[in-house]
């Protein structure tokens, strides 16, 4: 069997309500080369029964159900072992492709630009109704953005700008490593951040895919159990000792919303663990203490300002800001 150009991997966990629709999104791709590799991990509502109806249509999709429940990171890299295109597209069972064109134009993204190593689009956000609520679009900017840059904004805002799983590509052979089961809440963040050392970003701002917002998805469980409270800290940590064995300095100054979050939580928590209060006392040590006080100031002034027009826009015949 030849194999196809795109693999698109889909590892799901009792998502049955949400399967069709993501399903029904790859069969709609105008481009055709593709194999849809679906890993159940051990669903208990109903979707194996969905997953044989479709594998029963159409020869590219291949069905796994997990014989035991590997969890979220270890299912995600079983898909990665078994994909066989030259390119990867994740696809999470309660997402979709927002649009026909999502795999010609994220592939070609990457055909076009060999230096890259990660393609990524503006996503649209869907309710649990499948509702359109909202629309990312972090980068603005269509074309090539240096990868070490993305990583370094990616943690100045404290943010992952780059998106979920469901709107990237990447090449199979920049993802033999996998996803590093350490990572929990951000592990998604640190892969990027491994295929962002390879090469460059290269992003379009058509939201080509939907990113599903949902109470029962893995991230909001983890968000509410503060799974992953530390992981930003140590993401910095790792990529900062990276990039300097690279030749590359990271003034901690830029940083300091960064810094500013680990301090709180080193303050807030009874037992920090012992590395993050060592990265504290570092940055800490290479910041001087003005710019930070200058630095809570503005933050401070931003904060009233924004109560201000808050109070303002709900006073009664005040028009909103």
């Amino acid at each position: 069997m030849s194999s196809p150009s795109i693999s698109i991997l889909l590892p799901t966990y009792n998502y049955a309500r949400f399967l069709p629709e993501a399903i029904e999104s790859v069969l709609a791709q105008d481009w055709p080369d593709f194999e849809l590799l679906i890993s159940d991990d051990r669903s208990t509502d109903g979707s194996a029964a969905i997953l044989a109806s479709y594998a029963a249509r159409d020869s590219r999709i291949r069905c796994h159900l997990q014989p035991v429940n590997l969890g979220m990171v270890a299912n995600w890299n079983w898909c990665l072992g078994q994909a066989r295109g030259e390119y990867v597209k994740f696809l999470f069972g309660d997402d979709r492709l927002e649009s026909p064109r999502a795999l010609r134009s994220l592939r070609d993204a990457l055909a076009q630009h060999p230096s890259a190593s990660l393609a990524a689009s503006a996503r649209s956000i869907l309710n649990a109704e499948s509702a359109l609520v909202g629309l990312w679009d972090e980068f603005q900017d269509a074309g090539l953005h240096s990868g070490p840059t993305v990583i370094q904004r990616c943690l100045r805002e404290t943010r992952n700008l780059i998106g979920e799983p469901s709107v990237t590509l990447f090449r199979r052979r920049d993802a033999a490593r996998g996803f590093d089961p350490r990572y929990r809440q951000l592990v998604d963040l640190e892969f990027w951040f491994h295929l962002l050392e390879q090469g460059d970003f290269v992003y379009l701002p058509e939201p080509l895919c939907s990113f599903r917002r949902h109470t029962a998805q893995q991230s909001e469980q983890h968000a509410i159990a503060e799974v992953g409270k530390w992981e930003l800290f140590e993401l910095f940590a790792a990529s900062r000792a990276r990039a300097a064995q690279q030749g590359q300095s990271w003034p901690a100054h830029q940083f300091l919303p960064l810094y500013h979050h680990l301090t709180h939580h080193c303050r807030q928590t009874a037992t920090p663990p012992p590395a993050m209060q060592s990265l504290r006392q570092e940055l800490a040590a290479e910041i001087p203490p003005l710019h930070y006080a200058a630095f809570r100031a503005r933050r401070h002034l931003r904060s009233l300002a924004h109560g201000i027009r808050r109070r303002l826009s709900a006073a009664p015949g005040t028009a909103p800001a």
